[in-house]
């Protein structure tokens, strides 16, 4: 009988082990996955593909402004990394060389879209860059907006024109 009593303290303190073996297992799984999501949580650059609605006006806007030739206003309402570039002159000229080179923009394709939340350059702070290839009276091109936002409103930060007409 002593023997049968030990034989079931022992199953019990194997069952006992066991489960407890297995619920460790468990536990260190679930907080290395837990680490891990918080570590890709916390990057210090955080993407996503498409365009806020906020940012999407303001782009529509910039793309108006520089399609109509309104480059004072779309100086005006950049945001402050547009402006501390270069001048209202530099600016006008700059988009102006662009337009007597390609043309007026016939018709847009967005290639991509990426928001990203940054701390560093090219655009440090909530940002969404938007890339087009873009048909112009006299040739091809890609154009490249990046709109930034700054107390929850988005301005044309930077501009690019990509064309081998531009050369």
């Amino acid at each position: 009988m002593e023997s049968h009593g030990r034989r079931i303290v022992g199953e019990v303190n194997q069952r006992n082990f066991r489960m407890r073996r297995e619920s460790r297992t468990f536990f260190v799984r679930a907080l290395s996955l837990i680490v891990v999501l918080g570590l890709a949580g916390c990057n210090a650059s955080v993407r996503r593909s498409g365009i806020p609605t906020g940012a999407q006006g303001a782009l529509q806007a910039a793309i108006d402004d520089i399609d109509s030739g309104r480059y004072d206003k779309l100086y005006q309402e950049s945001s402050d990394e547009w402006r501390n570039q270069s001048s209202l002159e530099e600016s006008k000229a700059t988009l102006q060389k662009i337009r007597d080179k390609l043309g007026e923009a016939r018709s847009r394709t967005q290639q991509t879209a990426r928001e990203e939340q940054t701390s560093t350059a090219p655009v440090a702070g909530h940002s969404v860059t938007v890339i087009y290839q873009t048909s112009f009276d006299r040739g091809e091109g890609i154009e490249t907006f990046t709109l930034i936002e700054r107390g929850g409103h988005w301005a044309l930060a930077k501009y690019y024109v990509s064309s081998s007409g531009l050369r």
